[in-house]
């Protein structure tokens, strides 16, 4: 027999679920793996913070459970459920709301007390990184400096008021296979049997549930929840809003590619330009050893020209030298013919020499 029951990922049919107190021991019961002896949701005032009622769902419960070895504990369990990605400041701000509250303090004596020890459990509508299996434990464990775990004295109010354990449920990774308490009581919320015309509904079989009275307790409590006009109209409410997350979502993803194609073409002109400026370096470079080289060779030339201008001022100094001495031999009286020869040069050269 199929049941045609409500969704329980919207909130309303949730906090309808779980405001039964039966329903409520089922589901804390398979999910603390323990025995509930009685619980108690709490009407908390913390605000929302975010504003946001529907995409992050609280109930805090104050649940007595039975221990391995009979004896029973009260302990405190924040229940977050949330169908979008969200950021963990917000389970962390509400979480330091909760170790804040006077009322989650047991007293002992004037001014000695200590905290309810707490559990968080967490539903979410999303996959958390790579992690692949659908519930994940997080317990706290004390260890010494070798590495090895302490187990005496582990469960003094002390430890307990200062660190807690987590539950983390991905509702995406539940597919249908039961293999255990926790998986039957959760797969109520396993999206995959979802009405195919309205995903308000969900299609479970009842033969699953026949032999279970509280999970069949679940499933007519979900049913019920069908015919409540108040929780139809907030399932819509959900569906327009989650309909305003989408196009805003699909709005954003638009203006992202944008961005990103254009943050792309900058990148792209700025390697153009900078290979531009590089090829611009390298010419300069080239340009400037151009230069360089033209300059030594410019002051290779002066340097000769330097060397040939003293070596003409060195023949000018000679040839004034040669003719002082030519002139001087004929005003002492030496015929021409004399001079020359002692000038081993020929008369018309002494001649010419003297400008004669």
């Amino acid at each position: 027999m199929i049941y045609y029951v409500a969704n329980p990922i919207y909130d309303s049919v949730f906090k309808f679920l779980m405001e039964d107190e039966r329903i409520a021991k089922t589901v804390l019961a398979a999910l603390l793996k323990k025995e509930v002896v009685s619980v108690e949701m709490r009407r908390h005032e913390h605000p929302n913070i975010t504003r946001d009622n529907i995409s992050m769902f609280r109930i805090d419960f104050a649940a007595r459970v039975r221990e391995e070895d009979g004896s029973v504990r009260l302990i405190l369990i924040e229940l977050q459920k949330t169908w979008l990605d969200t950021e963990t400041l917000r389970f962390r701000r509400y979480l330091a709301a909760q170790y804040n509250a006077e009322e989650n303090m047991i007293k002992e004596g004037e001014g000695k007390g200590y905290a309810v020890p707490m559990v968080a459990v967490y539903l979410l509508g999303h996959r958390v990184g790579d992690i692949d299996k659908a519930v994940v434990y997080v317990n706290h464990k004390a260890l010494d400096y070798d590495g090895k775990e302490v187990e005496n004295g582990m469960d003094d109010p002390f430890i307990n008021s200062l660190t807690h354990d987590s539950i983390l449920v991905q509702i995406p990774l539940l597919h249908g296979k039961i293999n255990n308490r926790l998986d039957k009581v959760l797969s109520v919320f396993d999206q995959s049997q979802r009405d195919k015309k309205n995903q308000q509904m969900l299609c479970l079989e009842g033969d699953k549930y026949k032999d279970d009275s509280d999970m069949m307790y679940i499933v007519h409590r979900l049913g019920l929840a069908t015919m409540s006009a108040n929780i139809r109209q907030e399932m819509n409410d959900e569906d327009e809003y989650y309909s305003a997350i989408e196009a805003r979502d699909t709005q954003v993803m638009k203006l992202n590619k944008i961005i990103s194609e254009q943050a792309n073409q900058v990148n792209e002109q700025a390697t153009q330009i900078n290979e531009q400026a590089t090829q611009i370096n390298e010419q300069a470079t080239q340009i400037n050893e151009q230069a360089t080289q033209i300059n030594e060779q410019a002051t290779q030339i002066n340097e000769q020209a330097t060397q040939i201008n003293e070596q003409a001022t060195q023949i000018n100094e000679q040839a004034t030298q040669i003719k002082s001495m030519a002139q001087g031999m004929l005003e002492n009286g030496m015929p021409l013919e004399m001079v020359a020869k002692m000038m081993n040069r020929t008369p018309e050269e002494v001649r010419a020499l003297l400008g004669k």
